[in-house]
Order: structure tokens, then C-alpha cells, then sequence
């Protein structure tokens, strides 16, 4: 294993320590773990997301105006624990609430029930809204249901546009909630990780092979498969995402009047001729922006020929999965509103728009 760590044990807390140093704008905590916005807006609702490290710039690097005003992360591809997300809330609330996203993998969804309901006792208001975007898993190892994947970004950006702009927690949720049931996502992999903590790959493949319908915490995919040209691959990936029909799911939503959970049934449609979209082309931390390129260059005649709109597009390794080489396409059905808040300013270490 080859990487620039010291100790495997100080892996994360050292990364904080340089972010702190490389941006004076954030406030960073190290004992918990959390980053927050220094600037946050009185009566402002706040938006906070976490999740395992090793997925950067999601989520520390998504702190600042227009997005996040904090983030929780944990070890690298290990959930943050409850007390981390209740001290971030508790350091980013401005009185108007704050709304947890959440990405669908189990020990995220526990983590983030159980810091809502401390706020909730400590008196802030609260919601959780979760991501389960990947139409590559019904069920994982990780999640029941689908995972949360690309669509998160796309969320964080949108949501916390709007939360910038005066949306109050319901209409921020609201729209979050619709954000997730209009974004779909499917990865691959030309290769495994490495997490620092095992010191060895994930998982082995051949020189000719690849694996399809991967998460982003070095999981297998759902698909082996022979090597293919980046339009076949394209192909692949964009039919699944495309064609994937209705999904219904029934979520766990937080009702602040009676201090209690309800469950929420939500289904997507698919997608339909003349729909605009955002398209997401992520790489996995491996993969060169020129490759990105490649593979957008056939999502976009694929989307043409389908009359699939593409109005915006955001290229590059925004969800990562450490040193992993492959990609993930994400495609979100947009409307004014959601469109707005993308073009919306945003001003973070990684990612600044506007």
C-alpha cells in the first residue's frame, strides 16, 4: 500500500488538521470530528451532511455559502457517530432549524435518527431527508433499499441554495425530498481501493476486467464483466439509468409535533422524452478528468437520441471512493425551481459556482 499517511490511526484527524490550516473560512473541530461554516446567517436554516471519509470533496469540502454549514466525517468509509452530528447541529443551528441530508447506507440512517432526536430534545428544530438514488441495488450490503450516491451533490448544491435564499426547514426538506426522487445514478470500476485501515485492494480484478454497479465504499459491483470501450460502458450505464422504471420506498421521516418518526411512502417516475436534466459525470478518484470527458461526450448523444435535455452538467471527482479508478453517471430531472438554486452562487473548497 502506497499513500501519503503517516499513521493509519491518525489518518483522518491529520486531513482535518491540514483542511483547518488550508481554509481559514471554516471552523473545524476535531474532538468530535466536524467541519462548519463560520459566516452562517442568523435565522438561516442549516444544512448538515456526513458520512464515512475517503468520498472528498463530499462532504467537508461542500462547507461554505451556498451549500453545506456543516458536515460530519467519519473514518474513512465508517459511518460518523450520533455525538458528532448533535455537536454539528448544535453549532450551526441559527434558530430556524437544521436539515440533515442523508445518504442511504444503514449505519448513516441510524446515526442521523438517533442526533435528530437529541436535538429534538434540545430543542431544535429538525429534519432528516434521505438519498437513495443507485439503480444498480435494490438492496446492498450495506442499505436496505437503494444507496445514496451521486444525487447527494446535486442535493447539497440545490438545498443549499435555497436554504441561502430563505427557504424555511419544511420547503428546504420539500424540496430535497424531490430532489432524491428525481435523480438516478450508476458506477463502475476499472479498479478496487484501498482502505488505509486493510492495506490491501477491496476486491481483485484481472487486467481485463471491471465491475459494474459499484457503491462508493469499495463494494463489489453487481456485474463482473469483460473490458469494454467507454462507449459501450456509457451505453451500459445510461440505458440502466434511463430506462429504470418507477421505485417506490418507504422512508423515515421525523414529525416534530408529536417528537416521533412516520414512515412515508415516495415513488419516482422514470424518466420521459423532453425532460431536462442535470448530468453528473463523477470519477472515483482514479479516473482523469480526460476520461470523464470521453464518457460524457456518449451520455450526451445517448441523451439526444433519447430527448433527454441536458441544460447544466457538472464533470469531475465530486464523489469519490479514495484512489479508485471508474465512474458514475448521475442524470436529475430538473424544473425551474430546482434550476434556479443550481445556478444559484456557492462558495466552498470544492465547489464554487456563481
Amino acid at each position: 500500500m502506497k499513500k501519503l499517511i503517516n499513521a493509519v490511526e491518525n489518518v483522518v484527524r491529520e486531513q482535518l488538521q491540514g483542511m483547518a490550516a488550508a481554509h481559514p473560512e471554516l471552523r473545524v473541530n476535531i474532538d468530535p470530528h466536524y467541519i462548519c461554516r463560520a459566516d452562517i446567517p442568523d435565522g438561516k436554516v442549516a444544512i448538515v451532511s456526513g458520512g464515512g471519509s475517503g468520498h472528498e470533496p463530499m462532504h467537508g469540502g461542500f462547507v461554505g455559502r451556498g451549500m453545506l454549514d456543516g458536515a460530519c466525517p467519519g473514518e474513512v468509509f465508517t459511518s460518523p457517530t450520533p455525538d458528532q452530528m448533535y455537536e454539528c447541529a448544535k453549532a450551526v443551528d441559527r434558530g430556524a432549524g437544521v436539515l440533515f441530508i442523508v445518504k442511504n447506507y444503514t449505519g448513516d440512517v441510524m446515526n442521523f435518527e438517533t442526533a435528530a432526536e437529541l436535538c429534538h430534545a434540545d430543542g431544535i428544530k429538525v429534519q432528516n431527508i434521505l438519498i437513495d438514488d443507485d439503480v444498480a441495488v435494490k438492496d446492498s450490503l450495506y442499505t436496505a433499499g437503494r444507496r445514496g450516491v451521486g444525487t447527494t451533490v446535486l442535493a447539497e448544491k440545490i438545498v443549499g441554495a435555497a436554504a441561502e435564499a430563505g427557504y424555511d426547514l419544511d420547503r428546504c426538506a420539500d424540496l430535497c425530498r424531490k430532489v432524491n426522487r428525481y435523480g438516478r445514478s450508476m458506477g463502475m470500476a476499472l479498479t478496487s481501493c484501498t482502505v488505509p485501515a486493510a492495506g490491501k485492494p477491496t476486491f481483485e480484478l484481472a487486467e481485463d476486467e471491471i465491475e459494474i454497479g459499484i457503491g462508493i465504499h469499495g463494494e463489489p459491483g453487481t456485474q463482473r464483466a469483460a473490458m469494454m470501450t467507454v462507449d459501450e460502458l456509457v451505453e451500459v450505464m445510461a440505458t440502466a439509468i434511463i430506462d429504470d422504471p418507477a421505485y417506490t420506498r418507504t422512508v423515515r421521516e421525523f414529525d416534530r409535533a408529536a417528537g416521533d418518526w412516520v414512515e412515508k411512502s415516495l415513488t419516482d417516475e422514470p424518466f420521459a422524452k423532453g425532460d431536462r436534466v442535470i448530468a453528473f459525470v463523477n470519477s472515483m478518484g482514479g479516473t482523469p478528468v480526460s476520461e470523464l470527458y470521453a464518457a460524457y461526450r456518449k451520455l450526451a448523444e445517448i441523451c439526444d437520441r433519447r430527448g433527454i435535455v441536458i441544460v447544466r452538467n457538472l464533470i469531475g471527482p465530486y464523489i469519490t471512493s479514495l484512489e479508485m479508478q471508474g465512474f458514475s453517471i448521475t442524470l436529475l430531472k430538473v424544473d425551474d425551481e430546482m434550476l434556479a438554486f443550481w445556478d444559484a452562487k456557492a462558495v466552498t473548497p470544492g465547489l464554487r459556482m456563481g
